[in-house]
């Protein structure tokens, strides 16, 4: 495939980019072709395939050290180091993925999701832009940064943590730091698996919700009882539990859990000014990234992107009970469940969150219904980026120049490892990337689009040298 971008910044690294782009186009389809998904056990055998594919590509390039780490209950994660040619450079450590979402062709795709497929400016498939699309314009950034500064090594000492299991949550992680701490020691911390809010208005990530999810069990009789003789005499545990999700807000959209948002902290009046300038098409958004959404939603007195980016929320994400085949069953579930999700912002604490939704829940428990409550493993503390950073600083006039525009600083509604990767190593942590909200991760025909991938490879290019050049002054 030939470039569709046009050069902007006119830079070497641009130049070395573009020339690229066929091979890296090949080499990132060859990739997605394998279905890496982490929480499938009957594809943790193509994981480890995923695993030993960027290793063999890695060392293709170069990287003086690679390994696959296997010797956790973690899934295989790929480990590299490049030295720079200066000991006295920082160490950067990029992270990032290789494992994927499940996706069948049954799920509402328009082609086999692990046969990728170019379609004018965008690479359609599974992973092509979360986050293996990610990855593959990180390696291609150092390529184009060796070959434009004709260097043996980069600016910066380069280390690369491409896990295995980030979409099934990342579970065996802390396991993997701990065991390697030595290995991944580092003065700064680069992630790849983000985005930015729009094509046309750059941006960078500066901060990312937290998560603690809760299952809820209700059950009542022993099995499932016939309505007319029983309906109206016994509790019913679907209305009982439809009863307990109705409670989770009030009429503002607000969460009543006693205790919820005592550590919530507010975003400043100059962030909220910096986002309010964002341009944002709420019916574009409604119609493109949310999929045909009739309208928004959620707390009041708050704008989308301060929902998004700086709001707790509760969401169901599935209520099952009773009969739901065709035609009626005149019955009395004997059970119902509930799954929910909760994203938590700057200064909730998953630890100090998940007692208060135990304690709301056994608190309206009725008579008649027995409970199981589980908030599942230690959730995901929120992260912030300093806006002030040295770190923060290099993405944007990287971003910056390879985007040929003023890089904002905005935030994401989604949760990762952001908090346990900067608290075990011990380092700041910032973003770069370039998904954007129309990429439809997690989706049905995910895409990345190409061009951006391209100047994203371009912004890596050019942060290595900005970030040894400012540990120079």
């Amino acid at each position: 495939m030939t470039s569709t971008i046009e050069p902007l910044s006119g830079t070497v690294e641009q130049t070395e980019v573009a020339a690229r782009t066929d091979a890296f186009v090949a080499e990132l389809s060859e990739w997605l072709r394998i279905p890496s998904i982490s929480a499938d056990p009957g594809h943790h055998g193509d994981v480890a395939r995923s695993a030993e594919w960027l290793a063999t590509t890695l060392r293709r390039d170069g990287w003086p050290t690679v390994e696959v780490w296997s010797d956790t209950a973690a899934l295989p994660a790929v480990y590299a180091h490049w030295p720079a040619a200066d000991p006295a450079a920082p160490t950067v450590l990029v992270y990032g993925h290789h494992d994927v979402q499940p996706a069948d062709l049954d799920d509402g795709w328009s082609f086999a999701p692990f046969e990728p497929q170019v379609v004018g400016e965008e690479l359609r498939g599974r992973g092509a832009s979360d986050d293996k699309g990610h990855i593959a314009m990180v390696l291609l950034g150092v390529r184009a940064h060796l070959a434009a500064t004709g260097a043996a090594a980069p600016a910066v000492s380069l280390k690369l943590l491409v896990e295995g299991e980030e979409e099934s949550g990342s579970a065996h992680l802390a396991e993997l730091l701990a065991a390697h701490g030595d290995a991944l020691a580092c003065d700064e911390i680069v992630v790849t698996d983000t985005g930015m809010v729009d094509r046309e208005t750059p941006t960078v990530c500066c901060g990312m919700r937290g998560l603690v999810d809760l299952e809820v069990v209700y059950r009542g009789a022993a099995v499932d009882l016939h309505s007319g003789q029983f309906g109206g005499a016994v509790p019913n545990p679907v209305t009982e539990l439809a009863r307990l999700v109705a409670a989770f807000h009030d009429d503002d959209g607000r969460i009543t859990v006693p205790g919820f948002y005592d550590d919530v902290r507010e975003p400043t009046a100059q962030e909220r000014a910096a986002w309010a300038a964002l341009p944002f098409d709420e019916p574009a958004w409604l119609a493109g990234s949310a999929a045909g959404a009739m309208a928004t939603a959620g707390e009041t007195g708050w704008s989308t992107y301060e929902r998004l980016w700086a709001r707790p929320t509760a969401e169901v994400n599935g209520l099952h009970g009773g009969y739901a085949g065709p035609g009626h069953k005149t019955i009395v579930p004997h059970s119902a469940t509930l799954k929910m999700t909760f994203r938590l912002v700057d200064a909730q604490d998953p630890a100090r969150i998940k007692p208060l939704l135990e304690r709301f829940v056994a608190d309206r428990v009725p008579a008649g219904i027995d409970a199981d409550v589980s908030t599942g493993g230690p959730g995901v503390p929120p992260l912030i980026c300093d806006l002030d950073s040295p770190l923060v600083a290099s993405i944007r006039e990287a971003m910056g120049i390879a985007l040929g525009a003023e890089v904002l600083p905005a935030r994401e509604g989604g949760s990762g490892p952001e908090a346990l990767l900067t608290t075990a190593l011990g380092a700041p942590l910032a973003f770069l990337g370039v998904m954007l909200p129309g990429d439809r991760i997690h989706a049905p025909d995910e895409r990345a689009v190409l061009p951006l991938l391209l100047r994203g490879a371009e912004s890596v290019a050019h942060l290595w040298r900005l970030l040894a050049t400012r540990h120079l002054r």
